[in-house]
């Protein structure tokens, strides 16, 4: 069965395949992951995305995440995790330092595409992000933790789901929303 990691950018997991509009040598489509084109309907095992779908604005996600639910299986699980808001709401009320949650709240990447920078274009806390999973025919949503999800399958691997405040303290507090949904 295949296992997608979606937006990966330079992050590597052995054994998936990589689909981001980075030019990296792992990177097995590139393109971007709004289009899944390439994979027929329900031969997708798993989705993994980190830090990727905040870069589509809340009209834009709804067939972001359709296309995604296409291409799993109907037992298939999609593994998601943005920034999240109340985290960063958190932070800033304890800190009061806006430059501890600019990157998470709006971001910035070069999208691989004539050096063209994009940004984050929305937020979610659990309600919103579960409330659109849902609406996009998904079903079991919850909260996963991130540390055990990826260390069971690398346990070196690193990304932004990994991401506390302060940094590295895993006591701290942790920077994103972190959700796994079911197809049907």
């Amino acid at each position: 069965m295949i296992k997608l990691h979606l937006g990966c950018g330079k992050r590597v997991l052995n054994g998936w395949v990589h689909v981001d509009v980075s030019d990296y040598e792992h990177i097995d489509f590139n393109q971007s992951i709004r289009d899944l084109s390439m994979f027929s309907d329900n031969t997708v095992e798993t989705i993994y995305s980190s830090h990727a779908l905040e870069y589509f604005d809340r009209t834009e996600v709804v067939s972001v995440l359709t296309e995604w639910r296409r291409v799993l299986t109907k037992t298939g699980m999609l593994y998601l995790a943005v920034p999240d808001f109340v985290s960063l709401i958190r932070i800033y009320s304890e800190k009061g330092d806006l430059g501890n949650i600019l990157g998470p709240l709006f971001g910035k990447m070069n999208s691989g595409i004539a050096n063209q920078l994009i940004y984050h274009k929305t937020v979610y806390d659990v309600s919103s992000l579960s409330l659109l999973l849902q609406e996009c025919g998904f079903i079991n949503v919850e909260k996963y933790d991130p540390v055990q999800f990826l260390s069971e399958i690398d346990k070196d691997y690193d990304d932004h789901s990994l991401a506390f405040f302060p940094h590295m303290d895993r006591n701290g507090i942790q920077v994103s929303l972190c959700l796994k949904a079911q197809s049907r």
